[in-house]
């Protein structure tokens, strides 16, 4: 595969054209290495709309080519995608905006949405996955307080697991999440801390080693909470070089102790950004370029997981939203983590 730096002054033509002549000047971040996809998926049935939104990876162990995706389609539900990109079921759940999962062991792989039917009072929407069939089944849902749910990851601890719940004005909230065993599980997650960021929020993940939250203030950057903590710290502040508003989605990738990295969607200039863990050193920029499958642009959400996922992703896979995916609806994207980190590896520091 042929990596290469993105040309500045094609770039921003590119970039210029799909915003669709609107007027308003790109604002552009330092070059970025390019990488192209190697599946998409079915669009979704949303058309004509801002419609596809956020993704989630499980890996299957035992056979990783089988492993499925589950997307949202934030006008209507659920999809399950197989890595070719097909559907392997819909469940239609309504105005699900972020998803996120868990693999529980004996409780199944339990999957959360956040559910924005009501915009005053927020629900998180639960399912247990089949890793055999790659269908959802609904368990029910918890309430997740007053105000508009938007985004929302998930946790495991040796206590148990939870759920963030990101509201659209700021408030993040976190769930226990309790009673999801059994053939009729009943649901229920009581508060264990509320705190906020200053403005709208999104992305979030959590680094499952030690429980610190990272939070995608849309325009202002990435938050770091730690586990129980409700005074957070602002470790990368939108500078329009690494990262350029809006923030959207943040996925990471693990390495030993505390190392690896957090990546985050840089949607104001159609890239990603790469920081290095545990000290947020910011350490490259990429973007999904057209190849066999288009490119990507105005991406919300992403994940990312590492490991072995068969001959054409053997060290991760890496699922972008597509905001424009013409003419057809949006869609997710999936490249090759090896890909994006040999690309990286001939990214250059810009001097300042």
């Amino acid at each position: 595969m042929r990596i290469h730096f993105t040309g500045m002054a094609a770039l921003a033509a590119s970039l210029t054209a799909s915003l669709g002549g609107c007027g308003a000047p790109m604002v552009m971040g330092d070059p970025a290495v390019s990488v192209t996809a190697l599946a998409e998926t079915v669009p979704v049935g949303t058309a004509n709309d801002d419609a596809a939104d956020d993704p989630a990876i499980w890996r299957n162990a035992d056979n990783p080519e089988a492993s499925f995706i589950v997307a949202t389609d934030k006008k209507a539900g659920l999809y399950v995608y197989n890595l070719d990109g097909k559907i392997m079921d819909f469940n239609p759940g309504g105005l699900l905006n972020n998803v996120d999962l868990l693999d529980l062991g004996a409780l199944g792989v339990v999957v959360a949405a956040s559910d924005r039917t009501d915009p005053l009072q927020s629900r998180v929407a639960l399912y247990r996955l089949d890793t055999k069939a790659g269908k959802l089944q609904s368990i029910g849902s918890i309430a997740s307080g007053a105000g508009e749910a938007y985004g929302l990851c998930m946790s495991a601890k040796a206590g148990g697991q939870s759920v963030f719940a990101v509201l659209k004005d700021g408030t993040i909230r976190e769930y226990s999440l309790d009673n999801l065993g059994g053939p009729n599980p009943q649901p229920s997650g009581p508060l264990l801390r509320e705190f906020s960021v200053p403005t709208q929020p999104e992305g979030c993940v959590v680094d499952p080693r030690n429980g610190t939250l990272y939070i995608g203030e849309e325009n202002a950057g990435i938050w770091r909470f730690a586990d129980g903590a409700t005074t957070g710290q602002l470790v990368a502040a939108i500078d329009n070089k690494q990262l350029v508003a809006d923030v959207e989605g943040l996925a990471i990738a693990l390495d030993g102790k505390d190392g690896g990295w957090l990546i985050a969607s840089s949607q104001g200039d159609n890239s990603y950004a790469r920081y290095r863990l545990p000290d947020m050193e910011p350490t490259g920029r990429f973007r999904i370029a057209a190849g066999a499958y288009g490119a990507t642009e105005e991406t919300d959400g992403i994940a990312l997981h590492t490991g072995n996922f068969g001959a054409r992703f053997p060290g991760g896979v890496f699922v972008a939203q597509d905001g424009k995916n013409e003419p057809s609806a949006q869609n997710f994207k999936l490249v090759s983590w090896q890909d994006v980190e040999k690309a990286l590896d001939t990214w250059k520091k810009p001097t300042p």
